[in-house]
């Protein structure tokens, strides 16, 4: 088939299997529902009468279009209710497998909300962005309970740092947190002034949480420095937010299940 490594080596969005493998399992399903190919025995398959008469017509291309000639892959169509149906070729939706389609309408659906998340929390006031620093780290392992963590964000206000978290629940290390919901990008001279704070507090780990972005300039600086911190701008602020339920709650699940062939061999030895 001509597949480079690159080819090889893509995955569906969840990371569960690759894609040319997801491809070529639902071309074989989709040729054995249209009579075109059939499996005498477990990992075998071959071509039909039906499938060699294809081949002789030399069709340009095999399609979902192009299967619903035969009455078979009518009724299979009709049994899973709907196909990725399209006139269009070029159309990503007529070469996705349904599971890609399954996978890649989570991912805009995800991305929509958080677009919406990012929204809200710009909108809210300075104190509930504050409130949800604390729940994030907690949610993240970070500062014992709630009550504790609520208790050190908002409490120092020594040049740019808003406050000391634990690391751990043991307090054997600690991590200075700067909160800034703004609209324009966080440069380095503020990032700089956040670091140079550390030392009054005598803390080696900072984190810098914004609504908005960070220069290059605040990345760069960040990575030269022996201190440790760590930027995390709008679109990784929700992102933690959604992976930790904060803002968010979960409406339905969807489970997707294979056939289990070992089942089904072990039956019959």
């Amino acid at each position: 088939m001509q597949l480079t490594a690159e080819d090889r080596a893509e995955r569906l969005p969840s990371g569960q299997t690759s894609r040319y493998r997801n491809r070529i399992g639902w071309t074989r399903t989709y040729l054995s529902n249209a009579g075109l190919i059939e499996s005498p025995e477990r990992g075998k398959w071959r071509i039909t009468p039906r499938g060699s008469e294809v081949l002789a017509e030399n069709p340009d291309h095999i399609d979902v279009d192009y299967l619903m000639q035969f009455p078979e892959f009518q009724e299979f169509s009709t049994r899973k209710k709907s196909f990725p149906r399209t006139t269009d070729k070029g159309s990503s939706a007529a070469d996705s497998t349904p599971e890609e389609l399954l996978e890649e309408s989570h991912l805009t659906l995800k991305a929509n909300v958080k677009d919406e998340l990012l929204r809200k929390v710009k909108a809210a006031p300075p104190e509930f962005f504050e409130s949800l620093v604390v729940e994030l780290l907690v949610k993240m392992g970070y500062g014992g309970s709630r009550e504790d963590a609520g208790r050190t964000i908002g409490g120092t206000g020594d040049g740019g740092v808003d406050g000391v978290i634990n690391e751990d629940r043991l307090g054997l290390d600690v991590v200075c947190i700067q909160a800034k919901r703004w609209e324009n990008t966080v440069g380095r001279p503020v990032v700089q002034a956040f670091a140079g704070s550390l030392e009054g507090v005598r803390a080696r780990k900072g984190v810098v949480i914004t609504t908005s972005d960070f220069s290059k300039g605040a990345h760069e600086y960040v990575s030269q420095i022996e201190k440790r911190i760590v930027l995390i701008d709008g679109g990784q602020l929700v992102e933690l937010m959604f992976e930790n339920n904060i803002g968010v709650s979960p409406i339905t699940a969807y489970e997707v299940k294979r056939i289990d062939s070992d089942y089904f061999e072990d039956s019959f030895d």
